[in-house]
Formats: structure tokens, sequence, C-alpha cells
């Protein structure tokens, strides 16, 4: 069972109380933007118990089958745990207006309504009805290709990955990271640890970068390096469905 303990402030109150100026300017600035914590550590112990729970997962990813990387993840159904359902419903409306911004700069549509439901509805509507909410394992060994969580035409820009277990305790090596492909220039690239029950919010496949002639795209990718001892674990909020 997954509870949270009454000391604790709701998940969606630990979303809305972070410096959401302070994190918009940085995910503007750079792709991605790491959070306060989001969950405890009995929190996060529970969301990784899950996985173990197979009738909560539509499906089961090995990703070396698939030349994804080596590691294995589960998408959720949509019957989603509170905390996964709840952590993603507090994220939408405060990554919304970065979403419409971004579309703004870049000159593209802003098909986003104001809900979550309403978005998720009209995946539905193109044919993009699966849940994408996953949960993922690494071992020693295994790592994740640079990718972009796309899943269809129907594409929300942003998504957040909460660290679930302890760096240089529970595991080594297993940064976030990604590259930016630069016009007329070599990519450039980061990483990222993430600490227990924090959040890192990042772009889904690009962002606006201010040139002389205005904005233009910035296109990432994003990936994990390899986890050289131990086992991690990780929870990924997509706020599209997928076909």
């Amino acid at each position: 069972m997954i509870h949270t303990t009454h000391l604790e402030p709701t998940l969606a109150a630990r979303v809305d109380t972070a410096d959401w100026e302070a994190l918009t300017d940085e995910v503007n600035a750079y792709g991605s933007t790491l959070t306060g914590r989001l969950l405890t550590p009995d929190e996060c112990a529970s969301i990784v118990a899950l996985y173990g729970e197979a009738e909560r997962f539509r499906t089961t990813i090995d990703m070396a089958r698939h030349r994804f990387g080596s590691g294995q993840y589960r998408y959720f159904t949509h019957e989603l745990p509170e905390p996964v359902r709840e952590l993603r419903q507090a994220f939408y409306p405060r990554l919304l207006p970065i979403a419409r911004d971004w579309a703004a700069k870049l000159g593209r549509p802003s098909p986003w309504p104001d809900t979550l439901e309403e978005w998720l509805a009209r995946c539905h509507e193109a044919g993009q009805s699966k849940s994408a909410q996953i949960l993922l394992r690494y071992g020693a060994g295994d790592w994740n290709a640079l990718h972009r969580d796309v899943f269809g035409e129907a594409v929300f820009p942003l998504q957040v990955v909460i660290g679930l277990d302890v760096p240089g305790v529970d595991y080594s090596g297993g940064e976030f990271i990604m590259t930016e492909q630069r016009p007329r220039a070599q990519s450039r690239g980061s990483s990222t640890t993430l600490p227990q029950g924090h959040g890192l919010i990042f772009t889904t496949r690009d962002r606006p970068v201010a040139s002389k002639r205005g904005w233009s795209t910035g296109p990432m990718r994003h990936g994990v390096s390899t986890i050289r001892s131990g086992r991690r674990h990780t929870l990924g909020l997509v706020f599209h469905d997928a076909k």
C-alpha cells in the first residue's frame, strides 16, 4: 500500500510551493531543471515496490531487445497509483504556461487546454490512448540510449522524471544525460544526478533558443549513463498518451 504521512504536505502542495519562477527560468535556459524534494524516502520505496505487481502495468519493455540500451521499464495502466496520478495532475497546470510560451516563440500551434483531462481526451481522439506513465529499473551495466518520448502527433513539450533511490548509496553512475543540437555547431551535453525524491523537469523534444533572427528550435535528446553498481529506479511522468 502506498501512503503519505500526515506530517507531510500533500504531493500537490509540494509541487505548488516550488519556486516556479526560478524553475521556469532554468528550463528556458537549459531545457531542464531540478525540483526540490517531491517524495519522502518511504514514498519512494512504496513506488519502487510496485514494480513487482505486474497487474499494475500494461506492458514491460526489455531495452536491450529493442536496442534502446540495457535495462527494463514498465508502462502503468490507466489505473494509476494515487501518488503517480496526483503528481501528474499537479504538474500539468504548472508546466502549461511554459509549453504555451514555447509554442508562441516557435510559431507553433498551442493545442493544450487548461486541464489535463481535456488534453488526454484530445490525445485519445488522435489515436493515442495508451498510458505512457513509466517505472524504470536499471541494474549494473544498464543504460538508456539518447531518445525522445514523442509517441505520436499529440505531444506535450515537457515531462518529469523522479529519482527513487539514493545515488552513491543504492547505485553508482546512472546520471541523467541530455544533448542539445546547436545550429552550425557541435552538440552540447549535460548530466544531472537525481537525488532521491527529487524531480527533473525536461523538454520532450526541443526548446526555443534565442537567435539574431528571433527564436529558433534547439532539438534535444535525453538518456541515462551506464549504471556502474547497484540498482536505479525512476518514475517518469509524461503528459501525453501513446499510440
